[in-house]
């Protein structure tokens, strides 16, 4: 593409970095200068206890660093991503050819119609972390729509139960403090919630949670101990601390079992 914002134009082949995830099981292109997929969206998949045959969206797919990750770890899985920014969305198609993944370049508050008539067993989504009316924007105008929030996030949530087939799953991984505002963004038909809290090491408090829903589930609701990712209370050398569920699920591509953390932690 040509003209139009910086979100707009797509990527030169030199604006692009081809990188390793899950211990090189899965490779993705990436702008050099802009958004950037981190543990997160990795952490993210990794909750999703997805079977094959299963149908999952993404809300926000970015260049598709998530649902591929869970795509390259349960094969078989029916993926589709929405995605705003076009030069994304050409990325995450890119990106997911040989996993089948559709992308569906849109707003997640004006799905196409047939997206619409669509239901999925699993929805997953790592909105932007920031409120921009208490935060101020990045200056990387390619980085700031995965940055800073511009649909609310109770619109993330919404959209998210309403594309849930009966039973299917949506999953979260956001700030921790904003936490109550997903709670009760989710709607009277969305229950057996479980929250995991990701600490960055011992004694610190959780920075991150991941939260799984269930439509129509009617189990109570969990909160798990946190998972600490790093060992030791302090960086002391080269290279990473991930404690061996953190590096399991980033290195080997292992799922994340909420239950197994809280027994491990």
């Amino acid at each position: 593409m040509t003209g139009g914002s910086a979100t707009d134009r797509a990527f030169s082949q030199s604006d692009l970095t081809h990188d390793a995830f899950l211990g090189g099981l899965l490779h993705l292109w990436q702008p050099r200068s802009g958004y950037r997929a981190g543990v997160d969206p990795v952490l993210l998949a990794a909750s999703v206890d997805a079977q094959p045959g299963q149908r999952v969206l993404e809300l926000g797919c970015g260049a598709g660093a998530a649902i591929l990750c869970l795509g390259a770890r349960v094969p078989g899985l029916r993926l589709t991503g929405v995605e705003l920014q076009p030069a994304y969305a050409d990325l995450a198609r890119r990106n997911g050819a040989q996993a089948g993944l559709e992308v569906v370049t849109a707003d997640l508050t004006d799905l196409p119609p047939d997206l619409r008539q669509r239901q999925f067993d699993h929805v997953i989504a790592n909105p932007p972390y920031f409120d921009r009316s208490a935060s101020r924007a990045s200056g990387n105008a390619r980085r700031e729509p995965s940055l800073g929030e511009s649909v609310p996030l109770s619109q993330w949530v919404r959209v998210a139960g309403k594309r849930l087939a009966p039973k299917g799953y949506a999953h979260f991984i956001h700030r921790a403090e904003r936490l109550p505002e997903l709670m009760r963004a989710l709607a009277d038909d969305m229950g057996s919630i479980e929250v995991l809290p990701l600490a960055p090491r011992v004694g610190r408090r959780a920075e991150l949670i991941i939260l799984r829903a269930r439509k129509s589930g009617r189990a109570a609701f969990r909160l798990y101990a946190p998972l600490v990712m790093h060992e030791g209370p302090r960086h002391l050398r080269d290279g990473d601390s991930y404690v061996p569920a953190i590096r399991a699920v980033l290195r080997d591509g292992a799922g994340l079992k909420f239950q197994a953390a809280l027994s491990r932690h």
